[in-house]
Parts: C-alpha cells; structure tokens; sequence
C-alpha cells in the first residue's frame, strides 16, 4: 500500500520514491522468473518516511534544522513550551538523557556511551577521562543530529547572529531559526532553571577542559547576546546544521 510500485533487480534493495512525508505505509513482494510469478508475500511492517524540516537563512545561505532537536513544532513565540525540545549534556547523544524529566546519576561515565538514559551529575563533565573529540562534524561520535545534519560551530552561529534584528531573545525568535528559550537543566543538580527567560544553545566547540561554547541569550535584555565557556554536564538546547 499503495499499489503501482513495479521494481526487479538481484538480491539486495531495491529503492522507492514518489512516498508522501508522514503516511505509513506498507509494502508486499512478489518474485517473478520465466517460470511464473510468486505467491505476495505478506504485508511488511507500517513504515513511515520522514523528510526533516529545514529552514535557510537567505542571507548566510546555511541550512538548519527548523526546531530544536526533541521539539514537535517551530516556535510560535520565544515562550511556546513545545518548542522548547530536550537539553542534551555536550557529546552526548540521544540516549534518553535529554528528556528534561530523565532520571539522574552522579556516577561519572568513563566511556563515550554511558550505557543508560540518566543524566549524569557532575561539577564540569559527564564523562571521566574527558573526551573533547566528541560532536565534532556529521560523523563525529555521538552526534545526535539527524543523517546530514550535525552540531554548528561557534563561526556558524555568530554569523546567523550577525543577520538577526536585535541582539537579544526578540532578535532570536524574530530570525529564521525562531529560537525559543528553552531554558537550562543545572549540571549539579538536575534542576531545570531560567526556562521562558534565557536560551541556551551548544556549539560543537571545546576550547577549554570541561566546558563548551555556548550561546546564549535573554529574554528582556537588548544586545544580549553572549559567548561562554559552559560545563559539558549541563544540558542545553541543540539546533541542528546541514553539513
């Protein structure tokens, strides 16, 4: 379902198009050789394409991820809580972690996968020894961005910035990525703080031990647009570039 799909070759796969993003549907085989033709087989699993949604700023010309990553739709405002997403501690990928009511751990990880889906309490980093080769590209370990995609730099997101109205929240929602503030989950104890009054987005940067570039910006404050070096542990928003 549906019907009309005609397709031959040898073993292997065999590749399908013209699919509507977000109908399921389902797929039956039939083999023919000079001999005849098969008996279908049965109907496969209910399978879903998805196509992810971008947005391009006009003037940088860069493709993004049109929300953040765990949000359902793009924001509406800078307070639409289900654009908000989930709050990923830097390097880590989708493991479950990011959902803001996960559990919590303080047993540091000494591996890039920590094997569970708690976010980990800690003063700097979530994983011991550090790792800061994590996030790096679209191949990069852990990177929890959709196939294509992957975490900006801190160049990509100062040159989106450089576009925006004002350097503030209202300049961040009124750009083409509408980023909304998502607030913060605090590395040390799990607690979610400053959300509906600051956004706070990672960058794929590491330029000192146990902390990330960090975006960051106000609700209520012009020319606040700032630059940190933050604890990895913490979990903050990501938004997604194509590569």
């Amino acid at each position: 379902s549906p019907g009309g799909l005609t397709g031959s070759g040898t073993a292997g796969s065999i590749t399908v198009t013209g699919l509507t993003n977000g109908t399921a549907y389902t797929f039956t085989v039939t083999a023919t050789n000079p001999i005849g033709t098969s008996v279908p087989s049965s109907a496969s699993n209910s399978i879903t394409p998805l196509v992810i949604p971008v947005v391009t700023n006009p003037t940088t010309g860069k493709i993004w991820m049109d929300r953040n990553l765990g949000a359902t739709q793009v924001a509406t405002s800078s307070t639409d809580e289900a654009a908000y997403g989930d709050l990923y501690q830097w390097g880590r990928g989708s493991d479950g972690h990011q959902i803001r009511t996960s559990g919590t751990t303080s047993t540091l990880s000494i591996t890039d996968v920590p094997g569970h889906a708690n976010f980990i309490l800690s003063s700097d980093d979530w994983r011991s020894p550090q790792n800061s080769d994590l996030w790096k590209g679209e191949t990069g370990t852990n990177n929890p961005c959709p196939s294509g995609f992957r975490i900006p730099t801190e160049a990509e997101l100062t040159a989106e910035i450089n576009t925006w109205s004002e350097r503030s929240g209202v300049g961040a929602f009124g750009s083409p990525l509408k980023l909304p503030l998502a607030g913060v989950r605090i590395n040390y104890d799990g607690l979610l703080s400053y959300v509906d009054s600051f956004g706070y987005y990672w960058s794929s940067d590491t330029p000192m031990s146990g902390n990330a570039r960090t975006l960051y910006f106000r609700a209520w404050y012009t020319n606040g647009i700032l630059w940190n070096n933050f604890n990895r542990a913490r979990g903050q928003s990501v938004r997604c570039i194509k590569d």
